[in-house]
């Protein structure tokens, strides 16, 4: 069964200046969000599968239109990330079906790629309630420039047998990174590590 989705938000930062220096070129970060009905609100079921179906879905949906709204081929993404939160209706662990068991595949299809471990939170919430979207390089978790976070949140979700699922990819790393660590130059993409 498919995504029930109420609504999708889809929004883009560029940051240009940090600490009066310019950032040539802009970073930029997209967060692509779907609130979606939460099939087992209100109710415990052992078997999750149809969160994890939709998990599934929404990779490829949400990675694509975050890739599209950065102006971007697949290729030139650099960091991903993923969170959820979900109504009060729901349960922690619906959050985990969609996040975990099959979203990466697709995820990692729309940027082409993502030998590197997708970072991600969940956590429990009502109207307005924001999540930090961790990021992490795509290919090689120990390129420390791109260590991050962009907050998600939508106004009216999630309602009580609602979840937000969010997608967030980057362009580049963190605004004038100087913190050393494995550079993007040096990335060998084998192991999701270097």
């Amino acid at each position: 069964m498919p995504a029930d989705i109420r609504k999708i938000v889809i929004q883009v930062d560029e940051t240009r200046k940090e600490q009066g220096q310019t950032v040539e070129p802009p970073t930029r970060r997209a967060v692509a969000i779907a609130v979606i009905a939460n099939p087992y609100a209100g109710r415990y079921s052992e078997n999750l599968d149809e969160l994890i179906a939709i998990g599934e879905e929404l990779g490829a949906l949400l990675g694509g239109k975050a890739v599209k709204a950065l102006g971007i081929e697949p290729g030139q993404a650099h960091s991903y990330g993923k969170a959820a939160i979900v109504g009060e209706g729901g349960e922690l662990e619906h959050a985990a079906a969609i996040l975990h068991p099959k979203l990466g595949a697709p995820l990692r299809q729309a940027v082409e790629k993502g030998a590197a471990l997708v970072p991600s939170a969940k956590k429990r919430g009502t109207l307005g309630t924001a999540i930090d979207v961790p990021l992490g390089h795509k290919d090689a978790a120990f390129v420390r420039s791109h260590f991050d976070a962009v907050e998600a949140r939508v106004s009216d979700a999630p309602r009580a047998g609602e979840i937000v699922v969010a997608v967030a990819v980057t362009d580049s790393g963190r605004p004038l990174p100087r913190i050393g660590g494995l550079k993007v130059s040096e990335i060998e993409g084998k192991d999701g590590l270097r």
